[in-house]
């Protein structure tokens, strides 16, 4: 198996594991204030995201963030969304075949970035409703604050 290959399953098995019994505006409102706590423990200047299709649920700017992390939170965020994927799963999916975000895809740069840091919100037995964006580091570590932050809110073991 190549490496790519197993970083596909890697972030599969992650979003098959880190499945919401409910999620509302009160537990996006926890796990946003859990990824600040964990950002500033490690003083990281992120912008933290989280959104349904039609409107924002917590969003904050950290120290040293800039304007441009909210535009990629959000082009990021429309990945998940859109894929019901990780960004990083749908990016590495996308790059282990060839593609990139573009016309080719029906996907404007502009508006849509296959890079890690967005996880989807899937409830139990249904569908993505939301999207958990972290953005301001390298993309393994975007991501990897998302999985550790929702590995202890749903009491799972991290994949």
């Amino acid at each position: 198996m190549t490496e790519i290959a197993s970083l596909i399953d890697t972030l599969a098995a992650q979003e098959r594991a880190l499945v919401f019994p409910t999620f509302d505006e009160d537990a996006a409102l926890e796990i946003g204030v859990q990824l600040v706590t964990a950002a500033r423990r490690e003083d990281a200047p992120v912008v933290i995201d989280i959104r349904t299709p039609d409107r924002v649920l917590f969003h904050a700017a950290l120290p040293g963030s800039t304007p441009d992390n909210d535009h990629w939170a959000r082009r990021k965020s429309n990945v998940t969304l859109r894929y019901h994927r990780a960004s990083m799963r749908v990016g590495e999916a996308m790059r282990a075949k060839g593609q990139v975000v573009g016309p080719d895809l029906g996907l404007d740069p502009l508006d849509f970035a296959n890079h890690g840091g967005s996880f989807p919100v899937r409830i139990k037995d249904s569908v993505v409703v939301a999207a958990i964006t972290v953005s301001g580091l390298a993309s393994i570590d975007d991501h990897n604050m998302i999985v550790a932050v929702l590995s202890e809110y749903l009491g799972v073991q991290a994949v």
